[in-house]
């Protein structure tokens, strides 16, 4: 009788045991137990250039402890980082740790394509850090770029950048996207178009390398989610945004027809910005028309080291500790941004 009591007592004890071990396991798996950055978004079709300049094309099960990484708060993310200093690819000054769309290999798919036949890609994400050194005077100071067209012909320009920008005084940044012309002729005069999302836009300047100008009142914060849709369909680019709590916006910009073949179409900012530097170029009448076009995304760092008199847009005096890692990190000189969700598609007719 005691036997038959002790074992009826045992088998009460292990399934409650049994129970709670389900329940812890459900628990954790609830939280999320991603190990890759691929267990979380999908990484088939891109290559990744990291903030050491070290490009990988195999993606499955990889990670790096300094760039590309996992991280969970109740969410899993994958987090970019880039410091204020590393090596660069060949035609830029900014340090990235960012996805490129493959270039075609023998027996691929081409995941490239041109305006005309579009493409889409999405991304929700939060940036957790820009370089908290600069000039105020620089528009591209204390920024990220956090996704991108990108042209692989031609001049290789970019006809879409998406930023995040937020000076260090301020509890809020801005969000704003980037059209730089496919200059006509000689591309040494060519220059941005920034249009603000949330916040201003990088015209929006300190009048001193340490003054900054006022906060926006209806800023993104770091660690605040925002989502954006980038679809290009039949070579016209519709852009939207979203951000709980924050007003949704949508854009639409032709990659087929210019708006500024002359010099009379340039806008103010351009006036203010890049005809003090020298870039006064015009577009093509067909802009981006027929180019071979890729999709990047993640942290394209826009601080660096470079002197703000040579270039009061692009070269924004940020600390760089001589290129050492471990110090830029320790300082706040990088930029760290972690996605959610990320996705690539064909372009879809606007409103689908």
């Amino acid at each position: 009788m005691m036997n038959r009591i002790f074992g009826l007592l045992l088998l009460s004890i292990l399934s409650v045991s049994c129970e709670n071990s389900n329940k812890q396991d459900a628990h954790q798996m609830d939280q999320g137990n991603a190990e890759f950055p691929g267990d979380v978004i999908p990484l088939a079709g891109w290559d990744i250039t990291l903030g050491n300049g070290v490009v990988v094309d195999t993606l499955e099960n990889y990670q790096h402890p300094d760039y590309f990484f996992t991280e969970n708060d109740g969410t899993d993310w994958v987090v970019f980082k880039a410091p204020n200093s590393g090596v660069t690819t060949k035609n830029s000054s900014n340090t990235r740790t960012e996805l490129k769309q493959d270039e075609i290999e023998e027996g691929e798919e081409n995941v490239r394509w041109i305006p005309k036949d579009g493409g889409k890609l999405t991304g929700t994400l939060k940036v957790m850090n820009v370089s908290t050194t600069g000039d105020a005077r620089v528009g591209a100071a204390y920024s990220v770029v956090v996704g991108q067209i990108h042209s692989n012909t031609g001049h290789k320009n970019e006809p879409l950048k998406i930023f995040y920008k937020k000076y260090p005084s301020h509890t809020k940044g801005s969000v704003f996207w980037n059209y730089e012309i496919n200059t006509e002729g000689d591309n040494s005069g060519r220059w941005d178009f920034a249009t603000s999302v949330w916040g201003y836009d990088w015209s929006v300047l300190g009048t001193a390398p340490d003054t900054y100008p006022e906060e926006p009142e209806d800023g993104i914060e770091l660690g605040e989610t925002f989502s954006y849709v980038v679809n290009v369909y039949e070579g016209i680019m519709y852009l939207s945004f979203k951000s709980e709590g924050h007003e949704s916006r949508t854009f639409t910009k032709s990659m087929l027809t210019s708006d500024f073949i002359s010099r009379e179409d340039f806008p103010k900012q351009i006036e203010d910005m890049f005809v003090p530097i020298g870039r006064e170029g015009t577009e093509r009448v067909n802009a981006y028309e027929g180019e071979i076009m890729f999709f990047a995304q993640g942290a394209y760092n826009q601080a660096n080291g470079g002197d703000p008199e040579s270039n009061m847009v692009w070269s924004t005096g940020s600390d760089t500790y001589g290129g050492d890692l471990k110090q830029q990190y320790a300082n706040g000189s990088f930029a760290e941004v972690w996605f959610s969700e990320s996705s690539v598609s064909p372009g879809t007719p606007p409103n689908q």
